[in-house]
């Protein structure tokens, strides 16, 4: 009986140490998504002091929010000229949505390139007609380091590119 509870153990314990073994070689992780680039920068940012800003007074928030499925930008928070940008997945690309204070929310689609820069590109329109109304068309990120970031937005007005 010893024998035969012995022998049972060793053919239960063989399909085990077979299936573990046939796993095959440890997978590396997934490559960071996009989107883990604005989540990196969640706190309060300031643009004082900095060489060549448009805005030298900017300041801006980012809270990941939403389960950690979408990155909200807050630009000027808390004055009359405040703006929202959310940030979201979409498969490998990142889409945001430009809340503006003119009213007109722009989508836009990022494609990475070479240098690790995030280009935005015009992707559709929410509440304006983008051949007539100005807007936000395009914007690029360059994440310098942990503590700086450059963006570049682009203002688009009658269908084509505008001072702004």
């Amino acid at each position: 009986m010893r024998h035969l509870l012995i022998a049972l153990l060793l053919v239960l314990a063989l399909p085990a140490q077979a299936q573990s073994n046939d796993a095959g070689p440890a997978q590396a992780p997934p490559a960071p998504h996009l989107l883990d680039r604005f989540k990196a920068l969640a706190g309060d940012w300031s643009a004082a002091g900095l060489d060549g800003n448009s805005a030298p007074n900017a300041t801006m928030r980012y809270e990941v929010t939403a389960g950690g499925s979408a990155v909200v930008e807050t630009l000027f928070p808390g004055t009359p000229h405040e703006m929202r940008t959310v940030y979201v997945k979409d498969g490998d690309d990142v889409v945001l949505t430009h809340f503006c204070a003119s009213g007109h929310h722009p989508r836009m689609r990022a494609k990475a390139t070479a240098d690790g820069t995030l280009v935005f590109d015009y992707d559709g329109a929410l509440n304006f007609d983008p051949a007539k109304d100005g807007h936000m068309h395009d914007a690029s990120f360059t994440f310098v380091g942990p503590a700086e970031i450059r963006s570049r937005w682009s203002f688009w007005q009658g269908g084509k590119p505008s001072e702004h």
